[in-house]
């Protein structure tokens, strides 16, 4: 898809096509777009789109078991998968830039900062006549100062967002014409990602460097880009203008992951889409979105839907019905998300007094005071180094360096697991930020789910595996995930397996540990509505910890705001979020990307 609007073109991309290695089944196809000279473009879809494979194949690469088969990729002129291999390698660095999601793992461990970024300006010798001073020039565009002090850093000794700008210096040392960011700002809170948005935004501006973003975050989308390309099952659905595709969506994908974004203005009930999407070589004859779609008709199914212009400015739309309204009336009206009535606070709900954690013989948490009663959701926020994990392991005991008062249900908690009875222990379980490493791959589901059970029961082997498919029906996922392991599962179905293991020993409080971080805005809209229901029908507490203030309106009760190991703020979420007193609260309410006139779709 192409819009012709935006002269200069310095990025044209025309019908990539990208297939498993060796076999006629494609990954990515007919896949067409172009960036404008200091424009961003947002490439958007779920897991398993195909954005990433779209981003490798603008830098002329695939990864193992793929292999790019047709199109062109066009920079300033000149096709980059048409070049040999030498000049490819030339190219890479020096014309096109990549910035990957994980910086911590793309930066070099036993190399400093200062030698990393001089490590790119080497690999092109020549085109730098002062290597130290575009060092230093790199790093204060990206507002770091290049002192002797952080040119000696290792990758370890900077924050999250100290690292993610390391990446853009050095993506940006040989000044490319083409940037492709891949989910750079993932794991970061909202004052860091909007510290990294805006550098990203001002450096492309300045420089006339093309961009292309791509993002599961369509609010970071909505701030950042001009343009917008959404992907599904290989395929782009929509190309626009980012103000027209967000207020004015033309296929019915794009509007339903619309609303899926939670708001910070509003509370309201996100909707995931249901249903999966078709794997490579299982995808239908016609529309992909069939299955799924709440539009479909007859012909979605007869054969592929061609691309049609929608109005003006180059909006183009892969769907049948894109001219019409793309939505009844009864589905765009926004559902007011309730919460359920919390238990009277009789202090047998949490109640932390003056709590002080230390790591070594240094304090990290300074005199914490809250409570929280019975059947509520407290909701944690602040900051990367605010304190959130560190009061979060307290509470479960697994951090057992503290001092101060927890008390649960009426009785205190001791600061180590092992100096806590059985029932205290299952009284509170704890659900990690990544399913991916708290749950062992040479398990399968069943055998992760029932592990717990015999730590606190004694249970007949039937009646252990009918509580197993019990909680695992509870987080809708059938018996056919029973004998699965981890790496059969999507994103999401890990995170739902890793809450079925902390439900299936029917815990008292749930603590959820930036849960959803990693999801995208679907699989997040479900994995929230899902963790709403649950609390209803256990009768569940919950601390949900999280940097998405966002989605603190769609769950939370209670708000405690963290900075610097203090609480600085607490109230009532929509009390907190709406007029926020601290200033340090009200610098996160700004700082949280917004989706304006989009969220009412």
């Amino acid at each position: 898809m192409t819009d012709a609007a935006d002269p200069p073109v310095r990025l044209s991309v025309e019908n990539l096509q990208v297939n498993l290695a060796g076999q006629d089944v494609d990954v990515v196809s007919e896949v067409s777009f172009s960036v404008a000279q200091g424009e961003v473009l947002g490439l958007v879809g779920e897991s398993g789109s195909g954005k990433t494979t779209v981003a490798h194949a603008i830098l002329g690469y695939a990864r193992r078991g793929l292999a790019i088969v047709g199109g062109t990729v066009r920079l300033d002129g000149r096709d980059l998968l048409a070049l040999p291999p030498a000049e490819l390698r030339k190219a890479r660095g020096a014309s096109v830039a990549y910035v990957p999601q994980d910086p911590g793992s793309a930066l070099n461990p036993v190399l400093r900062v200062g030698t990393q970024v001089r490590e790119i300006l080497a690999a092109h010798p020549g085109t730098v006549a002062n290597v130290d001073a575009r060092v230093r020039e790199v790093l204060a565009e990206v507002s770091l100062e290049a002192t002797p002090d952080m040119l000696r850093r290792y990758p370890h000794q900077l924050s999250g967002g100290q690292q993610q700008r390391v990446a853009l210096a050095t993506a940006f040392a040989l000044r490319p014409s083409l940037l492709v960011l891949d989910e750079p700002t993932t794991g970061l809170d909202v004052t860091t990602q909007r510290r990294v948005l805006e550098t990203v935004r001002d450096l492309c501006a300045t420089y006339g460097v093309a961009g292309v973003y791509v993002s599961h975050d369509l609010a970071v989308v909505r701030e950042l880009a001009q343009s917008v390309g959404v992907m599904y099952a290989g395929r782009m659905v929509e190309f626009g203008a980012t103000d027209i595709i967000f207020r004015a969506p033309a296929h019915p994908y794009t509007a339903r992951l619309l609303r899926a974004i939670p708001s910070v203005e509003r509370s309201h009930v996100l909707e995931g889409i249901p249903g999966q999407p078709p794997r490579p070589g299982q995808r239908p004859a016609g529309c992909s979105f069939a299955a799924r779609c709440p539009l479909v008709i007859d012909l979605c199914r007869q054969g592929p839907p061609p691309v049609v212009p929608v109005g003006q400015g180059g909006h183009l739309s892969r769907c049948v019905k894109a001219a019409e309204a793309i939505l009844p009336p009864a589905a765009q009206a926004v559902v007011s998300a309730g919460r359920p009535a919390a238990a009277p606070d009789d202090g047998r709900g949490l109640v932390v007094r003056d709590l002080r954690a230390s790591y070594g013989d240094t304090e990290v948490l300074h005199g914490l005071d809250f409570q929280m009663a019975g059947q509520s959701c407290l909701a944690i926020v602040g900051e990367s180094g605010s304190g959130k994990t560190t009061l979060a392991r307290c509470l479960v005991g697994m951090h057992p360096k503290w001092r101060g008062q927890i008390t649960f249900g009426g009785q205190p908690l001791p600061p180590g697991v092992r100096a806590r009875p059985p029932e205290a222990r299952r009284a509170v379980q704890y659900v990690f930020q990544n399913p991916y490493t708290s749950l062992n791959p040479r398990k399968t589901v069943e055998q992760l789910v029932e592990q717990p059970l015999g730590y606190f029961f004694d249970l007949p082997r039937n009646e252990s595996r009918e509580r197993v498919v019990k909680v695992l029906d509870d987080v809708a996922l059938s018996t056919a995930f029973l004998r699965r392991y981890p790496d059969q599962l999507s994103g999401g179905e890990r995170q739902r397996v890793a809450i079925a293991r902390a439900l299936v020993v029917e815990p008292d409080l749930l603590i959820c540990d930036e849960v959803t971080s990693a999801l995208d805005v679907s699989v997040q809209a479900v994995v929230i509505e899902l963790l709403r229901d649950l609390q209803v029908r256990r009768k569940l507490m919950l601390v949900f910890i999280t940097h998405n203030l966002s989605l603190v309106r769609a769950i939370g009760d209670q708000v405690v705001v963290m900075s610097e190991g203090r609480v600085v703020e607490a109230g009532p979420t929509d009390d907190v979020l709406d007029r926020p007193r601290h200033e340090y609260t009200v610098r996160l309410v700004e700082d949280i990307p917004k989706i304006g006139a989009a969220s009412g779709v």
